[in-house]
C-alpha cells in the first residue's frame, strides 16, 4: 500500500467507479472528481472508505482552465500533494458527422481533450518538484487508426489529439521521472455503442479490464513505460 495521492477525474462516469475501486487496492489516498452527480460520488466515497482508505470528493467543471486549475489546487491543499492523475472525462456523440453542430464539437473537444490538458498542465509543477508522477489519459481503441469515423468524428479527432498531447508531454517529462500514458478501451459493457455496429458475443470488454491497465501504468512496475497507448479492446482493433 502506498501513501501517494491519486486524483481520478470523471470518477462517477461509465469507467470511473471501476478505476477508483482498483486503484484503492494499491493507493491509500484518493481524490474523486465529479461534475454533477453528487449522490453517486458520495456513495463511491463511502464504499471506498469502508476499506480503510482516505477519500475526498471534489466538484469541478473541467470545461475551462480555471475549473481545472482550481480542482488541482484544492486536491493539493487537501492532501499536501498530487502524485497520480487519471483523466477519464469524455463526452461522445454517436451521430452522423454531418448532423453535428458547433455545440457538439465544442463539448466533445472540451471534455475529451481540453479538460485533460488543463488538469495535466496544473498538476505537472508539483510532480516536477517531487521528481515523481504518473498521468494516465483514457483514449479510444482506434485512436492510432487514421481512417474514417463517420459516426464518432469529433470524438475520434479529440482522442487523437489527446494521444499526441500524451506523447509530447511524455518526452518532455522523462527527465523528471514523470510518465504519461494512454489506456484506450474498445467497446465496454454498459457503454454507448454506435447503432451501425454489429457486436458479436464476447467482444464487449468490462470496465474492470480498463481499470487493471490503469492500475499497472500507475504503479512502480511501469516506471520505464511512457508515451505508450495501451489498447484494451480484445479484437476490435484487428
Amino acid at each position: 500500500m502506498t501513501e501517494k495521492v491519486v486524483l481520478v477525474t470523471g470518477s462517477t462516469g461509465h469507467l470511473g467507479p471501476a478505476v477508483v475501486r482498483r486503484l484503492a487496492a494499491d493507493f491509500n489516498l484518493l481524490a474523486l472528481h465529479y461534475f454533477s452527480n453528487l449522490e453517486k460520488a458520495e456513495a463511491l466515497r463511502r464504499e471506498i472508505e469502508k476499506s480503510g482508505r482516505q477519500v475526498e470528493i471534489f466538484q469541478a467543471d473541467l470545461g475551462s482552465e480555471e475549473g481545472a486549475a482550481d480542482l488541482i489546487r484544492r486536491v493539493q491543499e487537501g492532501f499536501g500533494r498530487l502524485d497520480v492523475l487519471v483523466n477519464i472525462p469524455g463526452a461522445i456523440r454517436t451521430r452522423p458527422w454531418d448532423q453535428l453542430d458547433r455545440n457538439d464539437w465544442e463539448d466533445i473537444f472540451r471534455s475529451n481533450l481540453e479538460s485533460s490538458y488543463f488538469c495535466l498542465k496544473h498538476a505537472l509543477p508539483g510532480m516536477r518538484e517531487k521528481k515523481w508522477g504518473r498521468v494516465i489519459n483514457i483514449g479510444f481503441h482506434l485512436v492510432e487508426h487514421l481512417g474514417s469515423f463517420p459516426g464518432v468524428t469529433p470524438y475520434a479527432v479529440a482522442k487523437t489529439g489527446l494521444l499526441i498531447l500524451t506523447r509530447t508531454a511524455a518526452v518532455a517529462e522523462v527527465e523528471n521521472n514523470i510518465t504519461l500514458n494512454m489506456v484506450s478501451p474498445g467497446l465496454i459493457e454498459g457503454g454507448e455503442i454506435p447503432p451501425s455496429l454489429k457486436v458479436k458475443e464476447g467482444q464487449l470488454g468490462r470496465a474492470e479490464d480498463v481499470a487493471e491497465a490503469v492500475a499497472f501504468l500507475a504503479s512502480e512496475r511501469a516506471g520505464k513505460i511512457t508515451g505508450t497507448n495501451l489498447i484494451v479492446a480484445g479484437t476490435w482493433k484487428m
